[in-house]
């Protein structure tokens, strides 16, 4: 019988050649979607145009000898820079301007400090204080500036102000007392009443980034015999430093450009020259004195530390981001 024909060698496996970088797959770069840009451009427009025209104006204004005469219709003067070099020139506007970042910083400083204070107050208490304590608050904040500071003016009048008579009351001369005709005095009042105004704000801020603390965290570090003060130091006030960061900036900005609470404490019986801060030193000049463009001019001028102040916040934004 014939023999069977020999199997064909088998076919040894050809080693795999490593992929080199010509061979590899090109990478492929994610495009990244225009819709965001898309959404937010109308609201943009809106925004450039409802700021743009009044700044554009304001900065216009700012070159021209602009007056009463220019109200009715007579033709400005451009004076270039001369109004910046008149109020560089003028020492009044300097101590106004020293007046107002003093006032900002201390009533930025102090909000902060006793919203924050009532912050860990609200968190330490029950629920039903701390709801009471919330409600308070938000009744304070949301009080109309005209109708508080009539309340206020009413306290501290010379006449038959409730101030004025409890300390009569309590054996002190104080009775026909002018709180306000003294500018020491005044912006203390002023200060506590800013304050006053800007503390629920700034505490209930506060509050709602402590309710993000895990408790867990705090227990730990008091069972490893943490005070309470260390907690706040070391653990609370680094977790919560971008709140305070912000609500600090905000307060910053406010307290710059503060003017109904001035000017009607200068009403009821402040010396306004003696007392101006640069809200009410801008409005004397406009409207008081017809002078616009000298006005627009500390209106740029006040536009520029309000960025100055908040650049630095704003580039910390930006690194975080990138």
């Amino acid at each position: 019988m014939p023999t069977p024909a020999p199997a064909p060698p088998a076919q040894q496996p050809q080693p795999v050649a490593p992929a080199s970088a010509a061979t590899s797959p090109p990478i492929v770069k994610k495009r990244q979607s225009k819709v965001p840009l898309l959404l937010i451009t109308p609201t943009l427009i809106i925004l450039i145009a409802a700021l743009g025209y009044p700044v554009g104006w304001q900065i216009y204004t700012s070159f021209q000898k602009f007056g009463l005469k220019q109200q009715f219709g007579a033709a400005p003067e451009f004076v270039g820079f001369d109004n910046y070099a008149a109020l560089l020139a003028d020492t009044n506007f300097w101590v106004v301007l020293g007046r107002s970042l003093l006032f900002c910083l201390l009533a930025a400083s102090i909000t902060v400090l006793i919203g924050f204070l009532f912050a860990i107050l609200m968190k330490r208490v029950g629920t039903v204080a701390r709801i009471i304590l919330q409600i308070s608050m938000l009744l304070a904040w949301a009080m109309p500036v005209v109708a508080a500071m009539t309340v206020w003016v009413w306290l501290v009048d010379w006449r038959r102000g409730v101030l004025n008579w409890l300390l009569t009351k309590f054996g002190f001369d104080a009775e026909g007392h002018n709180w306000l005709a003294e500018p020491l005095t005044f912006f203390i009042i002023a200060l506590i009443i800013v304050i006053w105004m800007s503390v629920p704000f700034v505490a209930l801020s506060i509050y709602a980034g402590l309710t993000q603390i895990s408790e867990e965290v705090l227990e730990a570090a008091a069972m490893d015999g943490a005070t309470g003060i260390q907690r706040i130091r070391f653990i609370i006030m680094p977790l919560i430093a971008p709140v305070l960061s912000i609500v600090l900036l905000l307060q910053l900005i406010w307290d710059l450009r503060v003017f109904t609470q001035i000017k009607l404490l200068q009403d009821a019986g402040g010396v306004a020259n003696e007392t101006n801060l640069l809200g009410t030193y801008i409005y004397q000049m406009g409207v008081g004195s017809g002078d616009f463009g000298a006005a627009s001019a500390v209106s740029i001028l006040m536009l520029i530390i309000t960025i100055a102040i908040s650049w630095y916040y704003v580039r910390s934004l930006m690194k975080e981001e990138n």
